[in-house]
């Protein structure tokens, strides 16, 4: 079972949490930042390369000392401030008709590192070492990370009756995503999520944020190394997650487009997709996947269909059964020659919250010669994948919306 504990939240008072919760610091480059930024935005401390003309780089010495001053200024002027006690929160997201309601807390390092946190997706060191930098300076993650749990009738009760209330903070952001914030400082409250998480839930599922996992794991490996009276109770063992029940999240689809067409012509290509697939002409307008292992492709103006043929991939194998991996196998790999997802420049993704006109505009642009569609991955499929011990392909998740950073701090002290 998981370990999990409540904390008292850094955070900003309810009059102006408009003005300090801002994107995840990863979805904006510097100049969208800087552009957004206002005098309270959590972006100065998650971004602060920001506050700096021109922008230095994110890496650059005077930007991580940058992010420690201003966190401490945003304290001092009363923009983050700290609960009087450990509690834990939850939080709803609201896009369109759909809303989904997590649990924030103070999850456990050692369940990362032994296993009960689990991952669908391989980490870059150098990603994790940037991450780590940000928590130890700031001694703080400043930013959660976004798990999903297995559903639990307990814990949705305790949030049944939490919600009840009238939320601590209510607003909509820029991409007209609806955010609410309760506080849980119920005592038996309290005791019953604790409880339930430590009793019935075996483990956590990162949905999104597999480096600031990581890089908080390692943070408080290092931490503990340092400490000759360590314990295991001190609170560096544990960092912030929003943790949502896996009935109430939907993955959207992550596309790729791809800048040339390795030397063939539009009928070359189309003539070695029909080995593997049945390529049908759509039309003009965009065409969406309507099943597993049918894809969509946009090339030379025109929607295509592409049905996968029978016997082209194995339904026993977790990995080999998911669209992104007979994409790769039989179209990137095969024909257009696109090895390793990871570093060939040849190949972008765009998430799917971007919508397909987005991959018919980077074509119609001549920045890019051909896009894929694909049909989204399933929460099954995620849980039942990071159950065996696999990973997923790159880039094959989605989930939207992102958690809004600054409502919440956890502090290592």
């Amino acid at each position: 079972m998981v370990k999990v504990r409540p904390f008292a939240a850094i955070r900003p008072p309810k009059d102006i949490v408009t003005e300090v919760a801002a994107p995840p610091y990863d979805v904006l480059n510097s100049v969208e930042a800087k552009n957004m930024a206002g005098q309270k935005s959590l972006l100065h401390i998650t971004k602060p390369e920001i506050d700096f003309d021109p922008i230095l780089p994110d890496h650059d010495q005077k930007v991580y000392d940058k992010a420690v001053e201003n966190f401490a200024s945003w304290k001092s002027n009363g923009w983050l401030v700290q609960d009087d006690k450990p509690c834990y929160y939850v939080y709803a997201q609201t896009m369109g008709e759909r809303t989904q309601y997590g649990i924030m807390l103070a999850a456990n390092t050692d369940d990362y590192m032994e296993g009960r946190i689990k991952k669908h997706e391989l980490t870059r060191k150098d990603k994790e070492d940037d991450r780590m930098i940000h928590v130890r300076i700031q001694n703080a993650n400043i930013e959660p990370v976004f798990f999903a749990f297995k559903d639990n009738e307990t814990i949705a009760k305790v949030v049944e009756k939490t919600i009840a209330a009238e939320p601590v903070y209510n607003f909509i952001d820029e991409n007209n995503f609806g955010h609410k914030f309760w506080v849980i400082g119920c005592d038996s409250d309290i005791e019953c999520l604790t409880n339930a998480f430590t009793t019935e839930v075996e483990a956590f599922y990162v949905a999104d944020g597999h480096h600031r996992t990581a890089a908080a794991a390692r943070v408080g490996e290092e931490k503990r190394s340092q400490n000759p009276n360590h314990t295991g109770d001190e609170e560096y063992n544990y960092f912030m997650a929003v943790c949502f029940p896996e009935n109430q999240l939907k993955i959207i689809d992550y596309n790729r487009v791809v800048k040339d067409l390795n030397g063939l012509s539009k009928d070359e290509l189309i003539a070695a997709l029909s080995k593997d697939f049945v390529v049908k002409e759509e039309s003009s307008e965009p065409y969406r996947p309507t099943h597993l292992h049918n894809f969509s492709m946009y090339l030379d103006g025109m929607w295509y269909s592409l049905e996968t043929l029978e016997g082209r991939y194995d339904d026993s194998d977790p990995i080999g059964v998911l669209d992104v991996t007979i994409l790769s196998n039989l179209v990137l790999d095969k024909i257009l020659g696109i090895k390793d997802l990871r570093t060939d420049k040849r190949i972008d993704f765009v998430g799917g919250i971007r919508g397909l006109g987005e991959l018919s505009r980077r074509v119609d642009s001549g920045e890019m010669k051909v896009a894929f569609a694909l049909y989204p991955v399933s929460m099954d499929q995620l849980m039942n994948i990071a159950d065996s011990g696999n990973i997923m392909p790159p880039k094959t998740t989605w989930f939207e919306p992102k958690l809004r950073s600054g409502l919440a701090i956890h502090s290592l002290d």
